[in-house]
Formats: C-alpha cells, sequence, structure tokens
C-alpha cells in the first residue's frame, strides 16, 4: 500500500522481528514504557501496532489511531485487543494463531509427568536427605490412565496424540464448538462426552479454553467434586476458567491429587492468593509459550503480517474477517 508505514510497539519485540520491519521500509517507533498514557499518543502516527501482552488496546487507544489500520499480536490469542472496537474502524486483528502449538503443547506434558510422577516432592526430600522417600511408592504410571482434554482445539488434541500413541491412554474429550463430523472423525480414539462425566472419569485433566463469560469458572467447586482423589489438573489456557479458591480449597484437603497452572486470574498472582500456599500445585509465570525459539517465532509472525498487509496481501489469521468485506481492503490479494 502506498507510503511508508509507521508500525508502533509498545513493548520492544525481538531483534529479528524488528529488523524484518525495518528491512522493509516501515519505520518503527519503539514506545519508551507500555503504560496507556505514553503509549496513547503515538497513536496517532501509527499504521499498524505489533502488540505483545503488556497492554490492553481498548476503544480508547484504538481511537486515538486516526492512522491504524492493524493490530498485530505476537501471540496466538487477542484477550487484550477490543476486536468490537477495532471491527467497527475497520481495522485488522490478527494474531500468530499456532505458532506456539507444540512448545505449549510440551509445557502442559511437563506439568503432567512432574505431577503425575511427584518430582517436586522426590526432589525436596531427596535434597533433604530422605533418601528412603524412594520406598513411599508415590509416583503412578501414566499408561492405561484416561486423560480428559477440556478444548479439543490445535493444542488440546497435540496432547491427546503424544499420551495416546506413546503412553496408551484412553482420550476422552469436551468441546462444545467442534464440529460433529470432526468428532465423528476422531471416534476410533476419542471419546467426546460432557463436561461433567469427563470430570468424574479422568485421572488426568489438561484444559485449552479460552476465556468468555462461558468459560469463566469452568471448573469450580462442583466439578471439583466430582473428580478422583488423585486427579490432577492442568490448565495452560486462561486462569479465569478455574475458580481459584475452590482449588486451592480442594488441593488442600487433598479431595483431588495436584494441580500444574500456568495461568492466573490475576497475572501476576496476588500475595493473597492462596494457590501459592498448595504444596501439591506446581505453578509457572504464564511461560508456557515463552521458549527460546518460540518467542522469536511468534514475533516475526507478528511483524511479517503488518508487511503483508503493507504490500496489499491478506494477512493471516484475522480476527475480524468480516473487515476485509469493506471498502477499505476490498483490495487485497491473497498470497500464493
Amino acid at each position: 500500500m502506498k507510503g511508508q508505514w509507521t508500525v508502533l510497539l509498545p513493548e520492544p519485540i525481538e531483534d529479528e522481528a524488528r529488523e524484518l520491519l525495518e528491512k522493509s521500509g516501515a519505520r518503527v517507533v519503539q514506545s519508551p514504557d507500555k503504560t496507556p498514557a505514553t503509549v496513547g499518543p503515538l497513536m496517532a502516527e501509527a499504521d499498524a501496532v505489533v502488540l505483545r501482552t503488556g497492554i490492553k488496546m481498548n476503544a480508547e487507544l484504538l481511537a486515538k489511531g486516526t492512522r491504524l489500520k492493524m493490530v498485530s499480536r505476537t501471540g496466538a490469542g487477542y484477550d487484550n485487543v477490543d476486536v468490537e472496537a477495532a471491527t467497527a474502524g475497520n481495522v485488522i486483528v490478527s494474531s500468530s494463531l499456532g505458532a506456539n502449538t507444540t512448545t505449549v503443547a510440551e509445557h502442559a506434558l511437563a506439568l503432567i509427568f512432574a505431577l503425575y510422577k511427584q518430582l517436586p516432592i522426590l526432589d525436596r526430600e531427596t535434597r533433604k536427605g530422605n533418601f528412603k522417600i524412594r520406598y513411599a511408592y508415590l509416583p503412578r504410571d501414566m499408561r492405561g490412565k484416561t486423560l480428559g482434554v477440556i478444548g479439543f482445539g490445535r493444542i488440546g488434541s497435540e496432547i491427546a496424540h503424544a499420551c495416546h500413541d506413546s503412553f496408551g491412554m484412553k482420550i476422552i474429550a469436551y468441546d462444545e464448538y467442534l464440529p460433529a463430523k470432526v468428532k465423528a472423525e476422531l471416534a476410533s480414539w476419542v471419546e467426546f462426552t460432557e463436561l461433567n462425566d469427563l470430570c468424574a472419569r479422568s485421572d488426568i485433566i489438561t484444559m485449552h479454553v479460552p476465556l468468555t463469560e462461558g468459560t469463566k469458572g469452568l471448573i469450580g467447586t462442583s466439578r471439583l467434586a466430582l473428580m478422583k482423589k488423585d486427579t490432577v489438573i492442568v490448565n495452560t489456557s486462561r486462569g479465569g476458567v478455574i475458580d481459584e479458591t475452590a482449588l486451592a480449597l480442594a488441593l488442600n484437603e487433598k479431595r483431588i491429587g495436584g494441580a500444574g497452572l500456568d495461568v492466573f486470574e490475576d497475572e501476576p498472582p496476588k500475595a493473597d492468593n492462596p494457590l501459592l500456599a498448595c504444596e501439591n500445585a506446581i505453578l509457572t509465570p504464564h511461560a508456557a509459550a515463552l521458549t527460546q525459539e518460540c518467542v522469536v517465532r511468534m514475533a516475526v509472525l507478528g511483524a511479517q503480517r503488518v508487511i503483508d498487509l503493507m504490500n496489499g496481501f491478506e494477512p493471516g489469521n484475522v480476527a475480524n474477517p468480516q473487515v476485509l468485506a469493506t471498502e477499505r481492503w476490498k483490495g487485497l490479494k491473497k498470497k500464493a
């Protein structure tokens, strides 16, 4: 598209992605900090924003972007973008959907292994000189156990494949959005069931759903009560899908076996969050996708989508495809 583009970075991105933008001819503007007060005035000159997670691109900020054409998320989700407001302004919103699939799946599997093999306890006791902890027989075999997958999308299905193919686990799943045809195609190795049934039958539960009004508090007191005493639950999706107070109580009362959490309702979690004191929980700082390789991959893809649009091509992973039918974008070409 005509003219030099200004690309605003509310937060620094990886060098590889920034260099890609600069080599494309874009003018890159780095905000001194990520606060709305600082980013807001810079929005007026931005043709595109490459956005990480440290600031929410809300309606107020978007309204300041009088030249704004695109918000490109480096991550897979766009929770921190007011997509409705962007759509109203014919601003394209896109994300690096799929770029972190195997990375997040690996992290979820690491949490599952650590919990089921009781690695934190074994490590702690060994360091204290309690070598006899080996005779407590705390670890458990995964082979033959039942994995419950809540949300059978890219990441959930990746984990399911690994557990089924490598460890002979039985796979049950809950996904209210997956088409019936797709469920039928998976029926040879995945049993789709209702959520309460999944909670009651699973030895291990892994969560992969977005945070919406419908999924907020999806796992709470009543569903935790359905779980087996040794069930472990892992969440690498969004913190609000689990009632953290109810989960902490279930963990402290040993009503479930353990939890592995990479996400929290408040991030970072507040100092009084009861999960911080749960010994049978493994907590990580929303880092599942933040490997050395994946952060570069996501940032480069975020930058490349801006370059594609700048050159008149339709970018990938558009969250609001309805804007592509408007007068502003009807001339975009499809990439080969």
